[in-house]
This record gives structure tokens, sequence and C-alpha cells, in this order.
């Protein structure tokens, strides 16, 4: 099996993509040591994995089950979502990158387990959906409603990260003689075939196969399924029966000239995130100018200031194609009934993610961090055992049904399984893979792209070692401390992200202040030749800011957030009077903001405290007159939007009134 695609040859050497400003790391290069990413990866290591493992390889997720029915080692039938082997990927997916870390034989003995029951549920000649596999009367690519290419994508990226962790093939081979007839189906020009790529992650897995094998079939099946987009009617066929068609499915207007996000959000950005992939291996102009307009419309004008996506659980696109948990018209934001599904905010930064090494620019990593820090965690409760699908920006009690919506996902708790078991898969291997996004590797020299403690041991692009040690309390304080344990004796550059809230950083050499021109949303960029025990210290001030929307966003006109650092901000019922609503809170637009640590409430975090008031003339109306309004002010806290909901059931909104005295 080939290997000319890896991205480091045999002497550890990165080699070199014209179309890449940035080289990643190698998997296991960069480890968190202490702080907040260092308790989250043990959070996921100890409680997390093992947590999902009991879920999906038991009774209740049984999706390991679905795999044993299929290799003829258990009886029963398919239980679960047509996606559910993607999930049970994603998973495994996590436990490999926590191997990666950890080097705990148990987990790759468990994972050789799993693998050898997909390998005896694939049939003959590749194929592999335990969906289909179990069902009676359901024909291979039937109907696209059954998600085989989602989960054929998550199939082959976890291939291929366990074979780049591990060196094993037993899981690549599957992923091989999957995509194989994948191939012997969907490359021949077929109509009938032709729209069935619309959950994108086949793209990705074809060029994450591709980059593992150097076997160019699978980059240009991955091209195929991108061209096939917008090329053929829109027009419900037999093909399509039981799931929405048009903008919901990207299958309206053809990549290339698509210039605004459309549809369900975790389709179009994995199909973005995916076509990415395939410019940074092809380096063809319009694909990347097609996805420079769709990263700006996303980021621009259809994102929350936590930096989810998807705004509308149901709606219409602008060409007025029904579409769910998707994006809607620019600018309409609503807060309670925001969707924003865990999984569309984790793709909003997988697509960042490979624009930043596309391009290069700090913006990239701004909302990668945002995401992070805000609508991804969120995703999670502070146990690592429960979940959101859904993450509005407000939750008021007793609005909603939430038992109406199919697999409950919306609920104002989080649970401790959901049905559609999509995004604690993909927020935990998040969790567990992020170090792995802390650096960059230039073409001479390293990015420092997010802070916290962590020891990286890489190496340079010219193969030489690159050895640091980083020292922070970030995200709750902006000083960070960067250790050289080793590096070359030539000149090379070392380039700090200053986030775009940064807006005085400041960059002292062994205590001295350096003299270099960097501004907010750049990176910081020093070249010279360094020695062992420089120590720079970044120093980026934590000030709490206050953030209105676009004045064209009606749903927050006239209201605040609160921002220090990447943390958004939100006030939770716990923190207001008994019976108090937060719909009754404005902020005092004069009140003097603190914030203060606090070690030992909801796990160690920063809360802001300052004065709210809260109006006493309510009325039930929907419209009523009103005299001037009666205030009681009181004194409280705003904590971090992702560690709300962990006190039992609360209202919360991220987005309050504001009222200048």
């Amino acid at each position: 099996m080939s290997t000319s695609k890896v991205e480091r040859n045999s002497k550890n050497i990165l080699t070199s993509n014209p179309n890449k400003m940035l080289n990643t790391i190698a998997i296991g290069d960069c480890r968190w040591t202490t702080g907040f990413w260092a308790e989250k990866f043990k959070n996921a290591e100890d409680v997390m994995v093992p947590y999902m493992g009991d879920v999906l390889c038991g009774d209740i997720g049984h999706a390991l089950n679905n795999f044993k029915i299929a290799a003829g080692l258990k009886q029963g039938e398919h239980k679960g979502m047509f996606w559910h082997d993607g999930d049970f990927y994603k998973f495994i997916e996590a436990k490999i990158y926590v191997y990666a870390y950890t080097k705990n034989k148990s987990l790759l003995e468990e994972i050789d387990e799993y693998i050898s029951i997909i390998s005896q549920a694939q049939e003959e000649d590749g194929y592999l959906q335990t969906q289909i596999q179990l069902r009676k009367n359901v024909d291979r690519y039937e109907n696209r409603k059954y998600h085989e290419m989602y989960n054929t994508g998550h199939l082959l990226i976890a291939a291929c990260v366990h074979h780049k962790v591990t060196g094993q093939e037993n899981f690549l081979k599957i992923a091989v003689k999957h995509a194989n007839l994948l191939h012997t189906i969907f490359m021949p020009e077929s109509k009938r075939y032709a729209r069935f790529g619309f959950n994108q992650t086949q793209i990705m897995g074809l060029v994450a196969l591709y980059r593992t094998t150097g076997d160019s079939k699978y980059l240009k099946l991955a091209e195929k399924f991108i061209n096939n987009r917008g090329k053929y009617e829109v027009k419900h066929d037999d093909t399509t029966i039981g799931y929405p068609i048009g903008d919901m499915v990207q299958e309206r207007t053809p990549l290339r000239a698509s210039k605004e996000a459309v549809g369900h959000a975790v389709l179009a950005l994995y199909y973005y995130a995916g076509a990415a992939d395939v410019y940074a291996e092809t380096g063809e102009k319009a694909l990347l100018d097609a996805l420079d307009n769709l990263w700006e419309n996303v980021t621009q004008k259809k994102m929350y200031v936590t930096g989810a996506v998807g705004q509308a659980h149901y709606g219409a696109s602008t060409n007025l194609d029904m579409i769910e948990e998707g994006f809607i018209d620019a600018y309409m934001m609503p807060n309670m009934t925001a969707y924003n599904e865990t999984c569309a905010n984790l793709c909003n930064a997988m697509f960042s993610y490979r624009m930043f090494n596309i391009h290069g620019e700090s913006k990239y990593m701004d909302i990668i961090e945002l995401v992070l820090y805000n609508s991804g965690l969120s995703g999670i409760s502070l146990t690592g055992k429960e979940y959101f699908y859904a993450n509005p920006l407000r939750m008021i009690n007793n609005t909603r049904d939430y038992e109406a919506h199919e697999n409950v996902t919306e609920t104002p708790n989080r649970e401790p399984y959901l049905e559609c078991f999509c995004c604690p898969p993909n927020l935990v291997r998040t969790i567990a893979k992020v170090s792995g996004w802390s650096y960059s590797i230039l073409d001479n020299g390293v990015t420092v792209n997010l802070y916290g403690s962590n020891v990286l041991k890489s190496n340079l692009k010219d193969g030489s070692s690159i050895q640091l040690t980083q020292e922070t309390d970030y995200p709750w304080n902006g000083r960070i401390s960067l250790t050289i344990d080793a590096c070359k004796s030539e000149a090379f550059e070392i380039a700090f992200r200053i986030p775009d809230w940064a807006k005085s950083a400041t960059i002292e050499i062994d205590g001295e202040p350096i003299e270099i021109d960097f501004k907010p949303g750049e990176f910081a960029k020093i070249e010279r030749e360094w020695k062992e025990g420089t120590v720079i210290q970044l120093d980026l001030p934590m000030d709490i800011n206050l953030v209105e929307g676009h004045p064209r966003i009606e749903e927050v006109r006239n209201q605040i957030a609160i921002k220090r650092g990447p943390i958004v901000y939100c006030i939770e019922s716990p923190d207001l009077p008994k019976n108090t609503e937060v719909l009754d809170v404005y902020f005092n637009g004069n009140t003097i903001l603190e914030a203060e640590f606090q070690p030992d409430f909801l796990g160690g975090i920063t809360t802001i405290k300052g004065e709210v008031l809260i109006r006493q003339d309510k009325s039930e109306g929907m419209y009523h007159t009103i005299a001037k309004p009666q205030w009681e002010s009181f004194k409280t806290k705003f904590v971090p939007y992702f560690s709300w909901s962990n006190r039992g059931q609360a209202e919360m909104t991220v987005f309050v009134p504001v009222v200048w005295n």
C-alpha cells in the first residue's frame, strides 16, 4: 500500500504543498499539561469516552450490536438512526485520539475488537451499512435518506486516523475495500446515483484516504461528488422520497457558483470542509473563490456571537426550499428558537480549520476558538455524561413542548442519551484531538494558534527538532509564557495569534519588550536565531467587553452580550431572585463589571459580577400601554455560556436589554 501522500516522509520531514500556507503537526506532538484543556482531555479519557462506550456498546445505543448482528454474531434487528454507524465510527475515532496521547494498551485492544466485528459485518464486495444490511426489502443505494454516504465518510476518516496513530492496516483495509466499491458505483456518470452525496462526509473521507494511500482515484471520486451538486434537475424521484430536496441538501446551486450558505447547516459545512480538502490537493482557484465567499457569508451574516450556526429548526431558504436544522436569511438570528446543533457548531470550526491551513490567517482560528469555548462545549455537561443537541441563546421555561420534537433534540436539560446521537461523539472526538490544532508548521517556523498549558515536541519543515513549553491560566488569564526547550541554531519564525478581541497585547523576550508591528486579528511574527531556554511572554489583556449585534439583527436590537477574552457569558436563573424570569432582567449600562475566578464553582470558572435591573411592572398582554418602567436593582453574576444548565433546570439568556441611565 503506497504512502506517498502522507504529510511526513520517512525522515519525518513535511512534504511541500503549494496550496496550503500551513501544515498540521503530527497526532501526539502537542500534549496538554495543566489547566483548562488538560482537564477537559482528562475528563474525556476518564469519563466521556468510557461512558459513551457503555452507551454505544450496550443495549441503549445499540450501535455495536448493529455490527454484531450484521456479522452474524448476534440475533436482532437494527436500532438507531440511519446514520448510527457513522456515530459509532466517530466514537472509535475519539478513542483512537485518547490512545494516541495515553498509549493505554487496553484502549487499543478494545478498538481492535470493534474493528474485528466491523470486518466480519462487511460484505465480500466491500459494502458496509448495517441500516441497510439488517432491513428487508431495502436495496443498497436505493434512497439517499438512508445516509449511506455519511456513514462512509466517518468510516474512512476513522480508519485513516487509526492507521496514522497505530501503523496498523486492519481498519484501513476495511476502508479501502469499501471505498473501492464506492468508486465502482459512483464514478461512472449516472443520473440515478448523481444526487446521492448530500451528507458530504464522504468527500473528507475520500481525501483522507487519498492522502493515506496515495491512490488518486479517491481524490477524483471526491471531486466527482462536488461536481455533481447542482448539476441535475431538482425534483423528487424514487431516490429522494422521504427527505427534503433543493437548497436543504445544497443541490440547487453548483458549489463553484455558491455565494450563500443554505440548507441544513451540518450538511453544508461538511460539504464545504470536504471541498476545502479537495482544493488543498488540486489548487483549483474556482473552488477556493467559492469557499472564501461561503466562509464570509457564514461568519459575517449567519453566525451567532457564540460561534453557533444553523438558525432554525424549520424554515425556508432564500430560494423558498424547505429546510431543517439550518441556515435561513442573513441577519435573521432568533434567540429562543435558535437551533444551533452542536454538530453544526463543530463543523463551523472544522471548515475554518481547513481554511486556516490554506490561508494561514488568524481570523479563521478566531472562529475556531470562539466555537471551542462556547457553542461547542455547551453541547456537553461538566460531568461529561449529558448532552445538548440544540444550543439556543435564550431558554425560557414552558415556552415549547419539548417532547413534541422527534428524537428529543430540543430540551431544557442535557440528556444522558440522544436517540439522534451524532453530536456527542463529534464533540468528544474534538475535545480529544484539539491539542493538535494548537500549533502549525510554517515553511521555516511554527505558529502558536491556541493557548493553554502544553508541551510541543515536533519537527519543522526541514526536519529539525522544535520543543516548546507553554504555561498559562488561559482562558481565565491572558498571560502566556512560552519557553524554547530545543530548536535549531539557524533563524526561524515563531508567530503568535493575536485574537481579534485583544486590543493592547504585548510581547517580551527574556523580560525585554520587543518592538514589532502587530494588530489584533493577525499573527505577531518574530523571526530570529532562537536558543534553548529563551522565554517569550505574551500578554493578552482580558478586558470585559459589551457586545452588540449588527443593526439588521432585529432580535438583539438594544440588547448586549458580555464577552471576556474568548468566553461569551450569560445570565442564568439560579443567579436571580426566586421566581424571576430572565425576560424581566435588564442590564444596567452604568454598572461596573468585575471578573472573579471561582475555583470551586462549576468546575472552576471566572464569573463576572455586576448589577442588573429587574422590571417590576409586568403585563401578560401581547401588547399593552406602559408608563415609566419600575426597576429593582440586583447584584448578580454572569457565567460562561458553556457552563449553563449544570445546576438543574434553568432559564438563561445571552443577550439582555440594556438601560442607559
